[in-house]
């Protein structure tokens, strides 16, 4: 599978819960085809203190599926899919297929 979206992309989720928010990716998950966006899909969890650990309720982003996600046009900021094509040079690079616009520069 192409890495359509990687890490340091601004998405924005599609689908479910979180669906319209926006945010950066933080991590990518590629052989689980999952992605952990900043401020999507926060979940607590109840921590038991250990040595050099502090315990409490700690807020966690969890990983959401890449179909549920859409990769932010840089034109115009509105969402869009993501195609692949060659430049002069050789090299393969990302683009939006809503504008055309090159995302790896």
């Amino acid at each position: 599978m192409a890495a359509r979206i990687r890490k340091g992309d601004t998405v924005m989720v599609t689908a479910g819960r979180d669906k319209g928010a926006k945010g950066e990716v933080l991590k990518v998950l590629p052989k689980e085809e999952r992605a952990i966006v900043k401020g999507v899909n926060v979940v607590r969890r109840h921590v038991k203190p250990r040595p050099g650990v502090e315990g409490g309720i700690v807020e966690k982003e969890l990983s959401v599926h890449v179909s549920n996600l859409a990769l932010i046009d840089p034109k115009d900021g509105k969402p869009t899919r993501v195609g692949f094509k060659f430049l002069e040079d050789g090299r393969k690079v990302r683009f939006a297929k809503r504008s055309g616009e090159v995302i790896d520069v």
